[in-house]
């Protein structure tokens, strides 16, 4: 019964996660209408879809504490990079194929190179960062930094950037009672008027009270249902938190695919793991050790945390030459290749958490063991 009742209740979240950060988006939308396409790419669009993950994160350093809140807080992070750089591009090629939009989807070498080498420098990072059995504010204030980096370097490297200052939006309109027990928070806040500022603000932290207790509450699930079938928080993070955080992220890509803007479906799913490998995860870090003190983490812990950044290493390195080398158009059978990889990240998490003598899995984790062993010799 716990399983069903967590399960259920992750699923909810998902649901509000999605709805609220619409009103996100349209919120931030209006009240960067005067923003340069640069900044409001690398500033509003990026904290708006990685926002749940932000918050999962802080909510599992904050209520779990010390190193199982860690533990939960970078599988949510690092499976949510897996998850945007695996499903949502495949998501992407399949609908578009599917609906006869195309017959393959061409994005721009340029822009994969950009996002691609940005991230695979940012967990190169991570996993130099996060060493030892200890971490404190000044691991998470490294991870900022870098983030912040990466900011200054899509400024400086978009230009000027064009100004959308005529931006309007109305919500569905329709009965407000009605539209809030839907999730439609764009309703419930505007009614059938068009947004300004005061209503956008007010629709901006509906939206984000929304986002933190879906958060609140997918922690809670994933406490539960890890408790109920006897698996550690990590694994269970590493897959439904990080699954359920990146509904965002998926609709955000749609979308973008459906208007024909295929750099812009894949670069969202690319950027964001960027976000979220250093200011998701690094923020949380700071804010936790600097109140409560270092974090100390056990062998066990340090174990399963350094093979899980070698892991997505590792598939952010495949998906990378994938697209790279599928310049003559991306295709259904890259989709069904992203696909197979993520189905076999999620059974090697699910092999490791279960905790069972399989042979496959325990020759998978000797060889990220010694990787990641490789890596902390060289730092």
């Amino acid at each position: 019964m716990a399983i069903i009742s967590s399960l259920g209740l992750i699923l909810i979240t998902c649901i509000i996660i999605w709805r609220a950060c619409d009103g996100f988006e349209m919120a931030s939308n209006y009240l960067g209408r005067n923003m340069k396409e640069g900044i409001k790419g690398a500033t509003i669009n990026a904290v708006g879809s990685s926002l749940p993950e932000l918050f999962t994160t802080l909510f599992f350093l904050f209520v779990l504490k010390d190193k199982d809140g860690f533990a939960g807080g970078i599988g949510t992070t690092a499976g949510s990079a897996v998850f945007n750089a695996m499903i949502i591009p495949a998501v992407v090629i399949l609908v578009v194929i599917g609906k006869g939009i195309s017959s393959k989807i061409e994005v721009s070498l340029k822009v994969i190179l950009r996002d691609g080498i940005a991230l695979i420098l940012a967990e190169l990072a991570l996993i130099f960062v996060i060493t030892g059995t200890s971490l404190d504010w000044t691991h998470g204030l490294i991870l900022m930094c870098l983030y912040f980096v990466y900011v200054a370097y899509m400024l400086l490297s978009k230009g000027p950037g064009k100004v959308e200052n005529d931006y309007e939006a109305t919500a569905e309109g329709g009965d407000r009672v009605l539209a809030f027990f839907k999730g439609d928070l764009s309703t419930t806040v505007l009614g059938d008027s068009k947004i300004n500022g005061p209503k956008a603000v007010l629709l901006l932290i509906v939206s984000i009270l929304f986002i933190s207790l879906a958060c609140f509450w997918l922690v809670e699930a994933c406490e539960s249902f890890g408790e109920a079938i006897n698996m550690p928080i990590y694994f269970v993070s590493v897959i439904l938190a990080s699954a359920a955080t990146s509904v965002p992220d998926t609709i955000m890509s749609y979308k973008d695919a459906m208007k024909g803007n295929y750099d812009d479906a894949v670069a969202n799913a690319l950027g964001s793991n960027i976000f979220d490998v250093c200011f998701a995860l690094g923020f949380p870090l700071f804010l936790f050790t600097l109140i409560y003190g270092p974090i100390e983490m056990n062998a066990e812990t340090v174990e399963n945390v350094g093979q899980l950044r070698v892991l997505l290493l590792i598939l952010t390195l495949i998906v990378f030459f994938i697209f790279v080398f599928a310049q003559k158009g991306i295709r259904r059978i890259h989709a069904r290749a992203l696909l197979l990889l993520y189905v076999l990240f999620v059974a090697y998490s699910i092999g490791k958490g279960i905790r069972y003598d399989i042979p496959v899995i325990n020759s998978v984790s000797e060889v990220l063991s010694a990787i990641s062993n490789w890596f902390t010799t060289l730092f």
